[in-house]
């Protein structure tokens, strides 16, 4: 088995579109990002104990590539490293231990970190110092009109009260910012902004999880919180810095991080090595010399006005949303009631994988596509797979 570009070939060697797999941001095994880990491993790995120039030089890119103010990063493994680190920083700094969350939203799988994750469910319940809100959906959810950022964000003003009821004090609101798992809904504009307001007004930190939108994936933006124009606290990263290599970070203000060391010690082994601070750097600079933050702006809007254009002749494909190259197509009984397809959605998966294209379906009704290739995606690729999940969709659907 290997893989290239968007491309993955099975142990027979057949070829499949990836248009799911976010980990090879720029591409399986991009040749850049073999040789730049290759090289290091040949000259030095330790641990980030002992300095190295690498691991500054990617820290100072990283964070100039947020918003000013954002500018400590610390290096661990995985989104799930770097979210329960965010936590720990948050209730170090702010004295609380609440935590808000979206319904049916995905953070990570560690203890700390599986008690704020609600798309799996717990047999138990969520623990008291964690409430989850409403995720702002437009589509399906309760508020659909001009006002639904407002009232969206209310229910974080809800929660907060909840917490307090319970002489728990918020520590954190934390947001995937495309809000992936509960559908990638139509976020509307000004709900980040107002959420974030609220849970800082009451003394807590608005931490984004990028670990899926950020690094130009949305293309209009380099990071997702930007689509709402809202600054967080804490930004945590995973996946796609390293390009499959295991890289994660969390990313504050210098305050905050000063007030977080008188505190305690942090210390990752593994995280930030000079491997993966070799392989992070060699990402950035593939995204930048390649100018695929301006390919995902480009083939993403190509690719949404194609499927808006399948929905015309499918009645059942309901909703065409996201930005860049991270888009969600749900799938419907009918358009008015907007009742998920979930049978249909799961033999549009399987009929999607004979026929060469991989994709997975998300969602609490696992009703809707979930599409996001590498980010080198071409026009061809993309022509190609609307032309398969059209034929797809007609057999489908209509068989």
């Amino acid at each position: 088995m290997r893989g290239e570009g968007v491309w993955l070939y099975d142990a027979d060697g057949r070829r499949y579109l990836d248009m799911y797999n976010n980990v090879p941001h720029v591409g399986h095994c991009h040749p850049r990002v073999v040789e730049a880990i290759c090289r290091q491993s040949r000259l030095l790995n330790t641990h980030t104990r002992y300095l190295h120039e690498l691991v500054l030089d990617y820290a100072e890119q990283l964070t100039n590539a947020l918003p000013d103010g954002l500018d400590v990063a610390m290096f661990s493994c995985t989104g799930t490293e770097a979210n329960e680190l965010a936590l720990r920083i948050a209730r170090g700094v702010t004295g609380g231990r609440g935590v808000i969350v979206t319904d049916y939203s995905y953070h990570g799988n560690s203890q700390a970190i599986s008690e704020i994750t609600t798309e799996y469910g717990s047999p138990h319940g969520l623990p008291p110092y964690v409430v989850a809100v409403p995720a702002p959906d437009v589509y399906r959810g309760a508020y659909r009109g001009e006002d639904a950022a407002e009232r969206y964000a209310s229910h974080v003003t809800e929660a907060i009260g909840t917490l307090q009821s319970r002489g728990i004090a918020p520590a954190a609101l934390v947001l995937d910012t495309i809000i992936s798992s509960e559908g990638v809904v139509a976020v509307p504009p000004g709900y980040l902004t107002q959420a974030a307001r609220a849970v800082r007004a009451a003394g807590g930190l608005f931490i984004a999880d990028e670990v899926q939108p950020g690094f130009g994936r949305t293309g209009e933006h380099f990071w997702g919180f930007e689509l709402d124009g809202v600054v967080p606290d804490i930004v945590t990263m995973g996946k796609p810095m390293g390009n499959g290599y295991p890289l994660a970070a969390t990313v504050t203000r210098s305050d905050v991080a000063e007030a977080f060391a008188g505190q305690t010690r942090y210390f990752n082994t593994f995280g930030g090595n000079p491997v993966a601070a070799a392989a992070g750097l060699a990402v950035l600079d593939v995204i930048r010399t390649e100018r695929l933050q301006q390919n995902a702006l480009q083939l993403g809007r190509h690719l949404a006005a194609g499927l808006e254009k399948l929905g015309v002749r499918h009645e059942r494909l309901g909703d065409v949303r996201g930005a860049g190259l991270f888009l969600a197509v749900e799938l419907v009984e009918d358009s008015v009631a907007r009742t998920p397809a979930t049978e249909y959605a799961g033999r549009i998966v399987e009929a999607l994988r004979d026929e060469g294209v991989l994709t997975n379906t998300i969602g609490r009704d696992e009703n809707i596509l979930k599409l996001r290739p590498p980010m080198v995606l071409s026009r061809e690729d993309a022509d190609m797979f609307l032309a398969i999940l059209d034929r797809v969709l007609a057999r489908v659907i209509h068989e």
